[in-house]
């Protein structure tokens, strides 16, 4: 099934207000994980980053900034103002002049074609509403040879989790505006990008890091 046809009314602004709502607590909240597994892949992930021009979508709180390699210039965008707020007051403890933040849709990125060297994205793409759309349009945005390289968590290879995760899919979409179950790495490929390598990093495949290039 294509999970672009998985709509709700208004789902975007669904997602925009919760990550509004639980801007102030967010980093506390994931604090926990962030320390025993995000920040090393963090880490990892942006060591590969080639610019010297960087898309990150769904920069949040600004959680990578501290990995940015200082070689690159990056553009965060997000969709929650709130987030976005707590990403600048971030970005100003590093490099500030490193980062040019903009409020955006992944679904209707505001670039000109193939402007980007590469595209970035950590645990985001479980909560763009339409993600193959998302994922074209960092397609869109990236020059031929560029790459994608993400983190996300996803729908199980284990059957019973994968039972369970699809379970609550909705429930926890509801709350948090994030979806638990979904097939990532088929959505990347659906949306044009060729994918070199898939990462299990924990959980049964739960947390996958993809690499893909746009041929």
């Amino acid at each position: 099934m294509d999970e672009d046809m998985k709509d709700i009314p208004d789902q975007t602004e669904h997602t925009r207000s919760r990550y509004d709502a639980i801007a102030n607590v967010y980093d506390f909240m994931e604090w926990p994980i962030e320390q025993l597994l995000f920040k090393k892949w963090r880490h990892e992930l942006w060591q590969s980053a080639e610019g010297p021009d960087v898309l990150e979508i769904g920069v949040g709180t600004g959680k990578n900034i501290p990995y940015y390699p200082d070689d690159i210039h990056v553009t965060g965008i997000d969709l929650s103002p709130a987030m976005l707020k707590r990403a600048r007051r971030n970005a100003d403890r590093y490099n500030p002049e490193q980062v040019k933040f903009s409020e955006m849709d992944a679904e209707h990125l505001n670039f000109s074609d193939e402007v980007f060297d590469n595209v970035i994205s950590t645990f985001v793409f479980c909560s763009v509403p339409r993600p193959i759309k998302g994922l074209k349009e960092a397609f869109r945005v990236t020059k031929p040879g560029g790459r994608l390289h993400l983190l996300e968590h996803m729908l199980s290879h284990n059957r019973l989790t994968a039972a369970v995760m699809k379970r609550l899919d909705a429930p926890i979409h509801y709350l948090l505006g994030v979806h638990i179950a979904r097939r990532t790495v088929e959505n990347v490929r659906r949306a044009g990008w060729q994918i070199e390598t898939v990462e299990k990093r924990a959980y049964g495949g739960i947390f996958r890091r993809i690499e893909a290039v746009k041929g």
